[in-house]
């Protein structure tokens, strides 16, 4: 695999995404991120064609290596039937062809051995730089579930403070008017409720009310009746 291949999957494999992010100014954390997977994405499919290549020539050398050896045996046999008929010439060209093969056997299978072990190697790539996607994604789901959290919170807050404002605002007032009623009369200012207390006297309010209004309205019936 050529070197700067290399390179670029052990940096993917061993860089983090928090040093990607930190390393790019004025960019969306999340934009550099999902590009970051994107790039090992496309490493992988790199990798996948380096290995792709890999076995083809690894097929083609265990192809070669099989006709050779099967070829050389072939002459064995051949050899030693031109011995039994005596024909010398033969044999020695028989035997000159084995020695060629013979050179030829060790580079075949050295060639088919570096095809294995860069077949493993390549495929070590491949699961390492799978590994590093997945832990890369579930980083990319984390930043995006505390910026949905970190925006929930900061609405709640905002809520928060816009009620204890009002109520704040509320409070102060009513402790002003409190404090101008007992500078002009000498009385002491009237109690002051918190939300849920002001909540149930209005209602108890409204109801004492709506009962008097029933009151008025069944007395105005009765005297009608009466008249």
């Amino acid at each position: 695999m050529a070197e700067g291949l290399v390179a670029r999957v052990k940096r993917l494999v061993s860089g983090g995404v928090n040093q990607l992010v930190d390393s790019i100014e004025n960019t969306s954390p999340e934009t550099v991120m999902a590009e970051a997977i994107r790039e090992v994405d496309r490493a992988i499919d790199q990798v996948r064609d380096e290995l792709a290549g890999v076995l083809a020539n690894k097929h083609l050398a265990n192809t070669r290596l099989g006709e050779t050896t099967s070829r050389h045996e072939e002459l064995q046999g051949q050899i030693a039937l031109a011995v039994k008929e005596g024909r010398d010439d033969l044999a020695e060209a028989a035997i000159a062809r084995q020695l060629d093969l013979e050179v030829q056997i060790p580079v075949l299978e050295t060639a088919v051995a570096d095809a294995s072990r860069e077949e493993k190697e390549l495929e070590g790539y491949i699961s390492a730089l799978q590994a590093r996607k997945r832990e890369m994604e579930a980083e990319l789901d984390n930043f995006r579930r505390a910026q949905q959290q970190s925006a929930t919170d900061s609405a709640a807050s905002g809520a928060a403070a816009q009620s204890d404002s009002v109520e704040g605002k509320t409070r102060k007032a009513e402790e002003a008017f409190d404090r101008v009623m007992k500078g002009a009369t000498g009385l002491p200012g009237g109690i002051s409720t918190d939300k849920a207390d002001a909540t149930k006297l209005a209602e108890l309010d409204d109801l004492a009310r709506k009962n008097r209004v029933s009151e008025r309205l069944a007395a105005l019936k009765a005297s009608a009746k009466d008249a």
